[in-house]
Parts: C-alpha cells; structure tokens; sequence
C-alpha cells in the first residue's frame, strides 16, 4: 500500500541544527509535498541565561550554514521570533501544513515546550510528530529493572553499549518551498545582545562541525584513551558545543568511532552525554535541586566566588582552567572537574553558583551536562562515591607534569620551571614578588581536613573519572 504525502509538512528546527542523520526533516521530506524548515528565536530564552553571547555567537553561525545547506536543496530556513508554539501555530496555518515535525528533548524548558505545543496542535487540528535526533540512545528507552532512569552510570554504560544504534536518515537531496512565505531574517548578534561573546570561541555550524569530526576520526580517536586527560596536549575531539547544538549527529559520532582504535574511550564520554541527558528528563529541576540532598550548608563569599570566576585562586592549574574558559568559552574536562571540586570541596561555595557561571561563558553549555557533572562533582548527584575530592596539585602534577598547560594560560608562570610552576607559593618572599601572582586564598590541605570533618562517611579520594 503506498502512502500518500500530505501536502505540507513544517519542520520545527531547535537543538538539530543540520541536514546530515536529521530524522525530523527526513520523515517530513518522505511524507509531505511541501517542507517548511523553521526555527523560532524563542524571546523566552532570549531573555534567559540560554542566550549567553558565546551560544548565541555559535547558534548564529550555525542557523546561516544551516539555511544555505536547505538552500542548496531549493529550500530555505525560515526564522520567526516570538513565543514558539504560537510562531509554528500561526505559520502552519499560514501555509495550510497538516503536520509539525521536530526532535524530542529533555530539559525543563523543552518538555514544556513539548507539552504546549501538541496541547495547541490538538486544538487546531495539527498533527505532532516528535522524533529522536537529540541522544545516542532516547531518554527513558532504556530503564533499570526497578524505576524510570539508571541512576548509577557503570550500569547504564553496559547496556547502553549493548544497544544497537538506530540507522542514519537519509540526507534529503531536494526541497519545495512555499516562496510566497516571508522567510524572515537571522539577526545579526548586535540584534540580540550588547555583549561580546569571549575572543576565540569556535565557529558554528554543520559544514564547520563535519569538517572537525572527518579530521578527528582521521588523526585524533587513535590516541584518545591514553591523551583524553593530558591538559597540555589538548588532544580531546572539541565535538562537544557541535553535538550540543546538533550540527553533528551524535548517533552518527558514535557510529563512525565504534570500531574505530580508540573507539570505546570516546563512546564512554558519549554515553555520560545521554546518561545525564535520561536522568534530566526524570528530574528537571536538576539545575536548581540537588538530585541528591546532603544538608550542605554552603559559604556565601562573594569576592572569593570572584576570585574563582577570574582565574585568581593561587592554584596554577585552577586558575588556567577558568582563564581558558574566559578566553575559549571552552575548558578540557580534566580542568573542570579540578575547578569544579575546587570550589565546592575546598571553598564550599554552593554549585550552583559555578554551574551558572560556566553556563554563561560555555559554548557547549548544556542544561544536562552542566548541572548533572557540576552535581557529581558537588556529591549530590549521580557519584557513587560523593566524598571524593581533587588535589588541584597532585591533579596538575599528574595531567600537566611539565606545565605547559599552566604556562599557555598563566603567562606570569612562565619563567617557572616544571617543579615550581605546580607550587608557586614554595618560593621565598622576592621571588613571589617579581612573578606577580597572587598566594593561594585556601590551604587545599586545611580545606581537605575540614571537609573530611563535617561528617561525610568516607574519605575524599582522587576521582578516576
């Protein structure tokens, strides 16, 4: 029996911005006449910590490349501003679509997103179709034998690694566009915001993204179990603000790496990816409740929450990680488990506060991500063990042992030689003078012990995440 296409279908684009393995669009090119590409620029996140320069900086590159790619197969990318379900409402009608398709996806904001749009679908007579496009493997497709999501990940690893990957769609190769529709514009980020986004953050999009992931998988997944955690060598895939604004596949990524050398290390960051994606959608106030409460009573110290944002702690490797993430809008994961342990172990600053000042600079800033890893680190997630700590100078001895990391961001440690960039406080009073950095403002050593102290039951240890 052959189906017949429906005339008008619209594609409603949010974290899928490309063309290559995009089930949405592929189920709409196979069932309908005419594809309508749509992204709404959403004035409700516009308005949010979502819209932090350097992500909008990167979600503008990649909505021009992802127009241009829709052009190249005679359609377009249509760009409405406004409330979305009311902007997807109001064109479907304009164009008489009888469908809506888009990627399902997990955080608070888009499960209520989710959950208004087929609510005034329904009112109108519209038909919504939610398709996968966001995980490796779909949040809630694969649950333990009691509850809703995995809440330890080692389980979660063997049978998400068990899972046969779903098949690619195809790239669709032509488009029909309704061309008496106002296509509208993408702003220029001037438009959106007053703010500069950081100096050297990447640039977006698919075709950007593609070309990225060919070179990687060309010279880079071979060495990356042994290189992941090396801080000087900076030799992780940087895929990470691609897949997060879904210029790439991640089903795709996984595909190409899985029988690659190299292959498991990169599918076990894929599959932390999806695991703190499945426990958001279970719980979605994971950016404002701990998952886990401990009763911690937190410090509430602003000029040293200030001297955290700005790289001004007196640990070398601490400080690096957070000048990086001001210049790259980017930090290598070893540095932000260190930073991240830093400031809730050792300053016992709330992590929220760190979580919100890494969402405002990260380009891959992920609802999920972010708050899920600050969690584990904090104690109060998804850590089997949370009273594991890390020493910011057996972490730096040990990831950057001849400081080239520390030098590439701490230009005033660069006369130091590899024993003494670690410690800089070891040296005598005038030569701490002429380098100009500033002392530690903790005793990591005193911070431990009083943190072992307040009564958690097992002793801190070096995490071997």
């Amino acid at each position: 029996m052959v189906e017949h296409k429906r005339h008008t279908a619209i594609v409603l684009f949010t974290r899928d911005l490309r063309v290559h393995d995009q089930p949405a669009l592929a189920a709409a090119v196979a069932r309908a006449e005419r594809v309508v590409p749509l992204f709404v620029l959403d004035d409700g996140l516009l308005r949010s910590t979502f819209a932090a320069p350097n992500r909008l900086a990167f979600l503008l590159e990649s909505l021009r490349d992802l127009d241009g790619e829709l052009q190249a197969m005679g359609g377009g990318l249509m760009i409405r501003r406004g409330d979305t379900v009311r902007e997807v409402v109001a064109l479907a009608q304009a164009v008489g679509a009888g469908v809506v398709h888009a990627s399902a996806d997990v955080s608070a904001y888009a499960q209520r997103r989710q959950h208004r749009l087929a609510r005034a679908c329904r009112e109108v007579g519209l038909e919504l179709a939610l398709h996968p496009g966001v995980m490796v493997v779909d949040a809630g497709w694969l649950t333990p034998a009691s509850g809703d999501h995995f809440r330890v990940f080692t389980p979660y690893w063997s049978r998400w690694r068990a899972e046969p990957l779903r098949a690619l769609a195809s790239r669709p190769r032509h488009l029909v566009l309704r061309r008496e529709v106002d296509r509208g514009h993408i702003p220029t980020l001037k438009e959106l915001t007053g703010n500069a986004p950081s100096p050297s953050i990447p640039n977006g999009g698919e075709t950007e993204g593609r070309r990225r992931l060919d070179a990687w998988l060309r010279s880079g997944l071979a060495h990356y179990g042994e290189r992941h955690d090396d801080l000087a060598a900076d030799d992780t895939s940087r895929l990470s603000p691609y897949i997060h604004f879904g210029c790439l596949s991640p089903v795709e990524v996984a595909r190409r790496a899985a029988d690659r050398d190299g292959g498991e290390a990169f599918l076990r960051q894929l599959c932390w990816r999806d695991f703190h994606h499945q426990v958001t959608a279970a719980f979605s106030r994971i950016a404002r409740d701990d998952y886990r409460p401990r009763g911690d009573v937190w410090n509430d110290d602003a000029a040293v929450l200030a001297a955290w944002r700005e790289g001004r702690t007196g640990y070398p490797l601490v400080d690096a990680g957070m000048r990086q993430l001001r210049v790259e809008g980017w930090m290598h994961n070893r540095a932000r488990l260190v930073t991240a342990s830093f400031l809730v172990k050792d300053l016992r600053l709330d992590w929220r506060a760190g979580a919100a000042h890494f969402f405002e600079l990260l380009v891959d800033g992920d609802i999920a991500n972010n708050a899920g890893n600050w969690q584990w680190v904090a104690g109060t997630g998804n850590d089997t063990r949370p009273d594991r700590l890390f020493n910011p100078v057996r972490q730096s001895q040990r990831f950057d042992p001849h400081g080239d990391y520390i030098r590439r961001w701490l230009p005033e440690l660069a006369t130091l030689g590899d024993a003494r960039v670690h410690e800089p406080w070891r040296l005598d009073a005038t030569a701490r003078g002429r380098l100009g950095y500033v002392a530690p403002i903790v005793d990591h050593a005193e911070a431990a012990a009083a943190f072992r102290a307040r009564g958690r039951t097992a002793r801190p240890a070096e995490a071997k995440r």
